[in-house]
């Protein structure tokens, strides 16, 4: 069986309430379902696969999703962004540029996103 095209992580990683913010309290599993149904009725099932993950460490983007092998990372992605970046990206090949995680915020304790501290 060939690799998939492309592999997409949806982080569903949820935390204590008390703890840092997470992608699980802001409707990743929700978001991850919708994901899976899109890549299916677009017809990419068994070449695109969409996934939970646990925490890819960019909670202050969340809920954040990264499409592999382009390593595209999307942050703040809302159900009524799931069509778009199926279509867009997944189909088209074009990454939906307004829901992508500057590459200046990714792991960057000074990218503006984070919480002070």
């Amino acid at each position: 069986m060939p690799g998939f095209e492309r592999h997409m992580f949806i982080c569903t990683n949820q935390r204590d309430i008390d703890a840092r913010t997470s992608c699980g309290h802001k409707n990743s599993r929700a978001l991850k379902d919708a994901f899976k149904d899109a890549v299916k009725a677009a017809g990419l099932k068994g070449r695109v696969r969409a996934q939970e993950s646990g925490c890819l460490d960019q909670c202050e983007h969340g809920p954040t999703v990264v499409v592999y092998p382009e390593g595209v990372w999307y942050g703040f992605v809302q159900l009524s962004d799931v069509q778009q970046i199926v279509d867009e990206h997944l189909v088209g090949g074009k990454p939906v540029e307004r829901l992508r995680i500057a590459d200046s915020c990714l792991n960057n304790s000074q990218c503006p996103h984070q919480p002070k501290r």
